[in-house]
This record gives C-alpha cells, structure tokens and sequence, in this order.
C-alpha cells in the first residue's frame, strides 16, 4: 500500500475531503473524524485565514484520501482526520503540522493540536514530543436522539419562530450574531457582508437556519443547521441569544424548532459540538470530549 501527501488545492480538494468526512463518519463514541458541515463552516466562515489554506496537507492511498492535517480558522492550531485503518500516519502528521501550521508570537513559534480524549496513543505520542495539556481549553462532541412524536416547542407570548426562508434580514441577523457571541457595541459594516458569506455555503438552507422574533421585530436568538441526509443526521452550529433576551429558554426554542425541520426530512440525531448546559437540559448527552494540547517550536 503506497501513501503520497501533497498540499490541499481548494478548487479540486474541497468537495473530495467533504466526501471523505461523509465516509469516514461512525455512529457512537468512536466516530473520531470532524462531520462534513464543520469543514464546510470553516470554509465559509468570515474570519478564515485563505491565504494558509494551501498549507493543509493530504495523504493519499490507491488515489483516495487517507487523512488530512489542517487549521480551523486561523494557524497556530491543528486538526486530524484519518480513515479508519490509517492511524499509523499520526506522528507524521503531527510533523507535518508543526511545520505548516505554528503561529508566531512574542518571536516565537507556537502550535496546538486536538486530540480525541479516547486515543490514548496518540496522547502519549504529543507527550513525547514535549506538549502540555491546556486545560482551559476544551471540545467535545454531544448528541441527541431526535424524538418521536416530536414535543412541542413553546416560545413566550409575543414571540414567534420562523425561518431565514421566511425573512432574511441580514442587518438584523448580524446584530444578532454580533451581541449574541457577546461582541461589545453595534456590529461593524462589513458584518453583512460575512453573512452573505456564510449563505454562499454550497450546503446553507435558509430553511433550517431558525430565529425567534421578538414582539418589537428584533430577532432575538438563533440556530445554524446543516443536514447530512446519508447519516439521517442533523448538524447544530451556530446558536446565540441577544443579551436583552437571555433566560426565557428562546435558545432551547430555535434549536428544536430547527431540529424538527430536520426529522421532518428523515434525521434521527441531532449534534453539536458543546456540552454547554443549554444543550444537556434539552435532552443532549456528551459523547466524548476533545483535549488541547500545545507548545513552544525550537
């Protein structure tokens, strides 16, 4: 079995590592890899750093995708995703992302890498190469088992729900991300012109992304949803709730409704990558948690 690497060429790798996420996925709490819409989210994001995406790195059995090394947002911290069968790659991958993808500051190099807290020898292989656990910072993956009948969603006087397919009113879905994610003031101009963005996604449905209105028309929390029909799986990212709006369970509200919208197309879980309380007091269970561990480059 002969492996090749290369770097990620956006234009033909994109779909291809999005297909690999969709094969590489496995039900329980071994499913290790990233699901597809994550890696689509990232793409989309308004705050990616493009100009390092050349620097991801592929490696390539029998002309198909073995695993990929990559950064989320911006360098200075690393991700895995490995077929099943591959996992002997790891060590060279993590070569490969101290090379590629360390940021600097205060004129030093520096790298995190996320690590599933299941794959113990992968653990004791980024020990050895001199990281530390950063115990402030931390990832999971929780999930919930869609219901049926499905309850009913119940939303305060005055209030009503409704999709971005119903209305999308991009100043008022940019204040909204803008102060739900505890951002100070109004939000910039050009916020508007990152919500196009995200829309751009070749997978966003208006129909799944979900606000609550208030009574004087300000939408007041939202849910981001992606569906992944091959898994009947719905996929949750991003939720907020204006300030002005918090502890009225507006939050729980948008994220059933959107969940709902997906079990009407066959999903049968739903995940999100928290265990933030919000998400366990509806009914979400942590399937695993993901470690960050770090350190400072020669």
């Amino acid at each position: 079995m002969s492996i090749s690497q290369r770097q990620y060429v956006h234009s033909q790798d994109f779909d291809r590592v999005g297909q690999f996420l969709v094969e590489t996925y496995r039900d329980g709490i071994h499913h290790e890899n990233w699901l597809q819409p994550r890696w689509e989210y990232m793409h989309y994001h308004p705050w990616i750093d493009e100009s390092a995406l050349d620097r991801i790195g592929l490696w390539e059995s029998d002309g198909r995708l073995a695993a990929v090394a990559h950064y989320e947002l911006r360098l200075g911290e690393a991700y895995f995703q490995i077929r099943p069968g591959f996992a002997y790659l790891k060590p060279e991958m993590l070569e490969y992302a101290e090379t590629h993808f360390f940021a600097e500051k205060d004129g030093q190099r520096k790298i995190a890498v996320w690590v599933n807290d299941f794959d113990a020898e992968f653990e004791v292989e980024v020990k050895s190469r001199g990281y530390s656990l950063v115990v402030t910072a931390k990832d999971c993956w929780s999930i919930f088992e869609i219901p049926d009948p499905f309850p009913t969603i119940k939303v305060p006087a005055g209030f009503r729900l409704q999709s971005l397919a119903d209305e999308n009113d991009l100043r008022k879905l940019d204040r909204l991300l803008h102060r739900g994610f505890n951002h100070p003031g109004e939000p910039p101009p050009d916020g508007i012109a990152g919500r196009k963005r995200m829309q751009s996604a070749p997978n966003y449905r208006k129909d799944l992304n979900v606000v609550t209105v208030a009574p004087d028309g300000r939408h007041a929390s939202y849910c981001g949803m992606w569906q992944i029909h091959a898994h009947r799986l719905a996929y949750v990212e991003p939720v907020c709730t204006d300030p002005d709006f918090r502890r009225k369970r507006l939050g729980t509200a948008v994220v059933m409704e959107a969940i709902k919208r997906c079990a009407a197309e066959g999903a049968r879980t739903a995940m999100v990558g928290s265990e933030q309380p919000l998400y366990l007091s509806m009914g979400f269970k942590k399937l695993f948690g993901i470690k960050q561990w770090a350190k400072t480059l020669a």
